[in-house]
């Protein structure tokens, strides 16, 4: 039997799942929430899951979006390409 390094996550996350899915159906779960709390939360989350992924791209000076990054091809002007549509 040879042992898969993703078995074991696999199982909890199936059971987690399972469990959770068999939760919905009793009442006594069912907790209301307020949602400016849940956004907190969720925000909170992201920036703590987020913090090595973005210290790393700053370590690196990766920036994800092309303003100010230089640019080596001319773009073709819009009156070559307007002319190809004409009939």
């Amino acid at each position: 039997m040879s042992c898969y390094f993703g078995s074991g996550f696999r199982y909890a996350i199936t059971k987690a799942f399972c469990v959770a899915f068999l939760m919905t159906f009793f009442s006594i779960f069912d907790v209301p929430v307020f949602w400016p709390i849940l956004l907190c939360y969720w925000i909170v989350l992201f920036v703590l899951t987020m913090k090595r992924q973005i210290m790393h791209m700053m370590k690196y000076r990766y920036v994800p979006f092309s303003l100010g990054k230089q640019r080596y091809g001319k773009k073709k002007s819009d009156a070559s390409s307007s002319s190809l549509t004409k009939d």
